[in-house]
C-alpha cells in the first residue's frame, strides 16, 4: 500500500508536519534535575481527594525540584462533561494552596507558553501526529461496527483467547488503499488504530519512582488512536501532550499501571523520550461494613470531594499537612522532631511514597487540624472564621462581624499558654464553640450527684463571694473555700478517701457553676469564659439558673 497516499486520504486538509509542533514547543530552558509535573483531570464531576492528593504529590515534585507544575485540561469526553468543570477544579486546588505555574484557569483562560491546555483545543496537533504514523505504516483506519467488535469478543471468549483487537482478530489490519476508499467514499464511519509491532512473547520493564522495577507483557493490541469524529483517545492524547509540553514524571493513579505498556510502546513509535512514571496507590478507607479497606466512594463519602473539607472549613494548611503524612510515611517523625518547622523543609521523595493503599483517617486529619488551628492567635481565628462564614454562614458572619472584639476574646479563652485547648478542628466548629456566649443556656447538664436544692445553694454562695476584679490565680482557690465551707471536700483526692465526710468535691462545686453559666459541663476555662462574659451577664446568668433548679 502507498502509505502517503493513505495519509492524505485520511488527512488531506493537515499540512503541517510533526518538526512544525517541535519547534513549536522548544524545549523548556530548566536547571538539571527540575522535574516537570501535570495534573490532566476531565472536568466530569468535583474534584477527588485522590484527585487532590495527586495534584498535591505532582505539586510538590515540581516545587522542591525547582521545576513547573501545571494544569492540562483532558476534555474529550464531552458526553460526561459537567458545567463550569474547569473552574471547579482549578478551585479545588487554589483552596488547598496548589497554584498553577502553567494551564487552564478557568473554562477559557489561560496561562503558559506550551497550550492549549485543553486536549479538545488540540485536534490538529493530533491529528498531525496521526497522519505521520499512517505515513510510516504505523495506523490505518478500522471500519469494523459495534456488532463486529463483540463478536470478535465472543468468539474469544469461546476459545479463551485474550480478548482485544490484534493478529488475526484486527479485520482491517491489511484492507487495501482501494478498500479503504470505497469504504469511505460510501460513508462508513471509522476509527484510525495503531498497527501495532508487539509481540506475544515480549515482555517490557520499566522502573516507576514509587513501586520500583515493573515487568509486564508488551502490548499487542491494535489501540484506538482516533475516534470517529477525530478526537483522539487518552492514551494517544497523553503521550503527544506530554511530549511537546515537556512533563518529565508522570504521577497518576495505579489503575493506570496496566496501560503501561500501551504508553511507552506509543511514546517509542511516535520517537519520543518516555516520561519517569509514578503510580500513586488509591486512597483508601476503613469498611465498617466488611471490617476490610475499600477506596473511597464519590457515592458512599462525603470527604470524598475536596469541597467537604473546604466548605466544612478545614484550613488548608492542615490539610495539607495531612497529606504529607499519608504521603511520606517519615513525615510524622520529621514533624515530631521540628513541631514549629514549615513543612515546606520536609524533603519529600516518592520512593517513600506507599505502595499500597494510603489510609485516609478523618480523625487524625481532626487532631493534626486541632494541632494547627491551637497554634493561631485569637485575630487569626477570628479572620479565618469570618472568611469561612461569609461564604458557609452569612448569619454567623454577621454575628461575628458586628461583635468584632467580643468574638475575639471569646477566641483568645485558653490561647497563647503551654497548653492551649483543641476544641476547633475546623471553621465549623466555631459555630458551636460559640453558641453559649451569645445566647444564654436553654437547657442544663446538671450533675446528677449533686441535689438541686444543693446547686442552688453553691449559686446563691458564689454570687456573694465571686469578685470581677479577682486575677486567675486568685479566683480557684476562693472556689476551693467555699466549697469547703459549704461541706465540699477541697480537692478530689480528699473526696475519694473518706466520701461519707463531704456532699461532693470541689470539682462538683465548679462544675454546678460552669454549667450554670454555659449550660454546659465540659467548657474551656471557667474564670475566662465569665471574664469575657463580663459580670452583669455573669449574674444574670447564674440567676436564671437558680430559677431553672427551683
Amino acid at each position: 500500500m502507498d502509505n502517503k497516499k493513505l495519509a492524505e486520504l485520511l488527512f488531506g486538509s493537515i499540512t503541517k508536519t510533526p518538526e512544525d509542533y517541535e519547534n513549536m514547543y522548544p524545549k523548556r530552558d530548566l536547571k538539571e534535575g527540575a522535574k516537570v509535573t501535570r495534573f490532566a483531570p476531565s472536568p466530569t464531576g468535583f474534584l477527588h481527594i485522590g484527585g487532590l492528593f495527586a495534584a498535591f504529590v505532582s505539586h510538590l515534585a515540581a516545587k522542591r525540584s525547582g521545576g513547573v507544575f501545571f494544569l492540562r485540561i483532558e476534555d474529550t469526553d464531552k458526553k460526561r462533561e459537567v458545567e463550569n468543570g474547569v473552574t471547579g477544579i482549578v478551585e479545588g486546588l487554589r483552596n488547598f494552596g496548589i497554584e498553577i505555574d502553567e494551564g487552564m484557569l478557568t473554562e477559557t483562560d489561560s496561562i503558559g507558553n506550551y497550550g492549549p491546555y485543553t486536549q479538545s483545543m488540540r485536534k490538529e496537533i493530533y491529528q498531525t501526529y496521526a497522519k505521520s504514523l499512517v505515513e510510516k505504516g504505523l495506523a490505518y483506519p478500522c471500519f469494523c461496527t459495534a456488532e463486529e467488535l463483540d463478536e470478535i469478543r465472543k468468539s474469544q471468549e469461546e476459545k479463551k483467547q485474550n480478548p482485544g483487537y490484534y493478529g488475526e482478530f484486527a479485520k482491517c489490519r491489511d484492507l487495501t488503499l482501494e478498500e479503504i476508499e470505497e469504504k469511505i467514499n460510501a460513508g462508513m464511519p471509522y476509527v484510525l488504530r495503531l498497527k501495532s509491532p508487539g509481540d506475544e512473547a515480549k515482555r517490557i520493564s520499566f522502573n516507576d519512582a514509587i513501586k520500583g522495577e515493573i515487568e509486564m507483557p508488551e502490548n499487542v493490541q491494535d489501540i484506538v488512536l482516533l475516534k470517529t469524529d477525530g478526537i483522539p483517545t487518552y492514551h494517544f492524547a497523553h503521550a503527544i501532550d506530554d511530549h511537546l509540553m515537556g512533563t518529565t514524571d508522570v504521577i497518576r493513579g495505579d489503575e493506570w499501571i496496566s496501560s503501561a505498556p500501551v504508553h511507552l510502546q506509543l511514546f517509542e513509535i511516535l520517537g519520543f523520550t518516555a516520561p519517569q512514571y509514578a503510580h500513586i496507590a488509591p486512597v483508601m478507607k476503613e469498611d465498617e461494613e466488611t471490617g476490610g479497606k475499600r477506596k473511597l466512594s464519590k457515592r458512599k463519602d462525603p470527604e470524598a470531594a475536596v469541597t467537604y473539607y473546604h466548605e466544612s472549613g478545614y484550613p488548608k494548611e492542615a490539610v495539607l499537612e495531612y497529606l504529607l503524612t499519608i504521603a511520606n510515611s517519615n513525615f510524622e517523625e520529621w514533624r515530631m522532631a521540628n513541631p514549629d518547622s514549615s513543612k515546606d523543609e520536609f524533603e519529600f521523595s516518592l520512593s517513600n511514597m506507599s505502595k499500597a493503599g494510603a489510609l485516609f483517617d478523618l480523625m487524625k486529619l481532626n487532631d493534626i487540624s486541632k494541632n494547627y488551628i491551637c497554634k493561631l492567635t485569637k485575630e487569626e481565628v477570628y479572620d479565618a472564621t469570618l472568611s469561612w462564614a461569609n461564604a458557609a454562614n452569612p448569619e454567623f458572619a454577621k454575628l461575628l462581624a458586628e461583635n468584632k472584639d467580643y468574638a475575639t476574646s471569646i477566641f483568645g479563652i485558653e490561647r497563647g499558654n503551654e497548653k492551649p485547648r483543641k476544641d476547633i478542628a475546623k471553621w465549623e466548629d466555631t459555630i458551636d464553640y460559640c453558641a453559649y456566649f451569645f445566647n444564654k443556656p436553654e437547657s442544663y447538664e446538671w450533675a446528677e450527684n449533686i441535689a438541686n436544692a444543693d446547686a442552688i445553694e453553691i449559686l446563691e454562695t458564689y454570687k456573694t463571694v465571686y469578685d470581677k476584679n479577682e486575677t486567675a490565680e486568685e479566683w480557684f482557690p476562693k472556689v476551693r473555700d467555699m466549697a469547703e465551707s459549704l461541706g465540699y471536700a477541697k480537692a478530689p483526692k480528699m473526696y475519694k478517701k473518706d466520701p461519707d465526710s463531704f456532699k461532693g468535691h470541689v470539682g462538683d462545686v465548679a462544675t454546678a457553676i460552669r454549667v450554670a453559666v454555659t449550660g454546659r459541663r465540659n467548657s474551656p476555662d471557667l474564670y475566662e469564659i465569665i471574664q469575657v462574659l463580663g459580670y452583669d451577664e455573669f449574674l444574670s446568668r447564674i440567676d436564671a439558673a437558680i430559677d431553672n433548679l427551683r
